[in-house]
């Protein structure tokens, strides 16, 4: 089993050499290259991805081109296209690599296996899927109830090095608002 996920599952499960077998058999090992493309707009995405290392951004495009970032999957994290990957749908979202990126993929039909077979895999996930939803709900708040100074520095607390890695302008869209916006944020720092 890959290090990486092995140390995701430690102290969530108690797996068996066989269940460990298992899980390493579902991953499969995925290398993107910077700004690639993992799901496209209107396909079906496949697969859930657990990041490694890198960075995945699932976001949205408007009608005039503009893209509205939805979720940052870093460094020991999951994420997909949620809505698509569950419905077996064509998504809404667009997902992609915003760095190399070293990922472990799981396919829908292996996840399945995963919660019959594994003991504790559905509760696991269903609890990180909780946690996940709880900081969507979170972040949609704080759209509303908070200014954009407030939005950056909880970011700044939460995830420092997403400020130091990722691009000015997925930063800004990320925490809905403009570019000169977050420069006149970080100056003031």
């Amino acid at each position: 089993m890959h290090p990486a996920l092995k140390e995701y599952l430690s102290g969530k499960l108690d797996l068996s050499l066989q269940d460990e077998q298992l899980v390493s058999r579902c991953f499969k090992s995925k290398f993107a290259a910077r700004n690639e493309i993992m799901v496209a707009k209107g396909a079906v995405a496949r697969h859930l991805y657990f990041v490694v290392k890198g960075c995945l951004r699932v976001f949205l495009t408007g009608e005039d081109g503009s893209e509205s970032t939805r979720f940052l999957v870093v460094e020991g994290r999951f994420g997909t296209a949620f809505p698509s990957f569950i419905l077996r749908q064509p998504s809404a979202a667009a997902i992609q690599s915003l760095e190399s990126s070293e990922l472990l993929t799981l396919s829908y039909e292996d996840r399945q296996t995963l919660y019959e077979q594994v003991p504790g895999w559905e509760t696991m996930d269903r609890i990180g899927l909780e946690l996940d939803y709880i900081a969507s709900i979170q972040r949609i708040e704080s759209f509303i109830t908070m200014d954009a100074k407030m939005r950056y520095e909880i970011l700044q607390q939460t995830n420092p090095d997403l400020i130091r890695r990722l691009p000015a302008k997925i930063i800004a869209d990320y925490l809905g608002i403009s570019q000169e916006t977050l420069s006149r944020l970080k100056a003031k720092r």
